[in-house]
């Protein structure tokens, strides 16, 4: 499957310099799942990853106010504030917690 973003909260700050209504942070998930088997012997396999990026500062040329902004946008501007490198670590620290669901180097609890 594919990692799926979303976005938890937005911060906005009231006025920046002549804009108003200014996202200065995105709150975001990113997560994932794998269906291992069918019927009642199904076992799903997810991972996830939570974090918070603060925006550059707004550009007037291409302002979109709190009101407007869609969840698509907001999207966009945490994964290009956190960098493609980054986006690609997170996606591949997902993928891992999968793998290690579905086939786990460690355990814990007790034996009986």
């Amino acid at each position: 499957m594919a990692v799926t973003w979303d976005v938890v909260s937005l911060d906005a700050t009231k006025t920046v310099g002549s804009l108003s209504d200014v996202i200065t942070t995105v709150h975001w998930t990113a997560s994932d799942s794998e269906t291992v088997g069918s019927g009642d012997s199904a076992v799903i396999h997810t991972g996830s990853s939570y974090g918070s990026v603060g925006l550059s500062e707004a550009d007037s040329s291409s302002f979109t106010a709190y009101a407007s902004v869609s969840k698509d946008n907001a999207v966009a501007w945490a994964k290009a504030s956190l960098g493609s490198d980054e986006v690609t670590a997170i996606e591949t620290g997902i993928a891992a917690q999968i793998t290690e669901s579905k086939t786990p180097t460690k355990s814990s609890g007790v034996p009986w």
